[in-house]
């Protein structure tokens, strides 16, 4: 009888350790969004990102009136930190959203460079073209901007 105990104590002990391994509670993985403080962190890079788009309208007057010289001193000037900032902010962006935002800002400067060659060479058509494409892009990439409203 005293045998039967400790083996019934033993198959006991492994069954409990058994159901007590697999018996977890479930991981419950909560989709990634954008929480409250993430966005406001996220607002010291947005600004003046937004701010910068705003004042692309300089850079079209600049290609209007055929200024080539400030319009490549304003595209490597206010504009030639953008890049940078752009590139920070798309990483600081949820996982899903930054490779696209990472491409997005590569575009848009891919246009800035087009833009200063057209410049170069006082092709106002180019520039305005690629001016244009380049507007396109940076809206593209702060609409994959969080919100406080999303």
């Amino acid at each position: 009888m005293l045998r039967f105990r400790s083996i019934l104590t033993l198959v006991l002990v492994l069954i409990t350790t058994f159901l007590v391994s697999c018996g977890g509670s479930p991981e419950v993985k909560v989709p990634p969004t954008y929480t409250p403080e993430k966005i406001e962190q996220l607002q010291v890079y947005i600004t003046p990102i937004t701010e910068a788009r705003e004042k692309m309208a300089i850079v079209a007057d600049l290609i209007a009136k055929k200024n080539w010289v400030d319009t490549r001193t304003y595209i490597h000037g206010p504009l030639g930190g953008l890049r940078l900032q752009m590139l920070n902010l798309s990483r600081s962006l949820l996982p899903k959203d930054q490779e696209k935002a990472a491409d997005l800002a590569k575009e848009v400067f891919g246009h800035f460079e087009r833009i200063d060659a057209a410049a170069k060479d006082k092709n106002a058509d180019l520039a305005y073209t690629q001016f244009k494409e380049a507007l396109k892009d940076f809206d593209s990439f702060l609409n994959l901007l969080p919100t406080a409203n999303s």
